[in-house]
């Protein structure tokens, strides 16, 4: 079910070829991912980030300790690259019986560089007071949100760029 105000959508412009953006999103997710306690789970324990590059593989983040621990983030729904995938999304807090959440990603060349989108939906099948919106009403976490998967296509584009220099 989707509904108006239902997803976040950000995009930016990298200066890359289309599959040096892609390989760079998929294979380098640990690399660029920001860091800290707002993108990663383990406290003062963070761990590295990891997808696994195929269709019903998983986005996971090992922590703790000795990174012994894993939180599965999703699932590769789709996978057509190096112009789009897609993955299930399950916050740290969410229960099992919480529906999960979608993340797509397409990749577009242009003129001189790829546009990267990111769409995240699936909101309105969380229950209003779920945990994952911090009691906040859905327009102001859909516009947290927002700013949450801006800062990570703004580190995509400056690790892709620099790496590329």
């Amino acid at each position: 079910m989707t509904i108006a105000g239902d997803k976040v959508r950000v995009q930016t412009f990298v200066r890359v070829p289309q599959r040096d953006a892609f390989d760079v999103f998929t294979l380098e997710l640990d690399t660029w991912w920001r860091t800290g306690p707002a993108y990663r789970v383990g406290g003062k324990h963070p761990g590295p980030m990891h997808l696994e590059p195929v269709l019903g593989g998983r986005v996971f983040q090992q922590y703790g300790p000795s990174s012994e621990r894993l939180h599965e983030i999703g699932r590769i729904t789709a996978w057509d690259p190096p112009a789009h995938f897609a993955f299930t999304w399950r916050g740290i807090n969410f229960k099992d019986s919480d529906a999960d959440t979608t993340v797509e990603v397409w990749f577009e060349e242009a003129a001189e560089g790829t546009r990267v989108i990111l769409e995240h939906r699936g909101f309105a099948n969380l229950r209003p007071n779920h945990p994952v919106r911090h009691g906040k009403p859905v327009v102001e976490f859909i516009g947290d949100m927002a700013r949450w998967w801006g800062s990570l296509a703004t580190a995509l584009r400056e690790f892709a760029e620099e790496k590329s220099s």
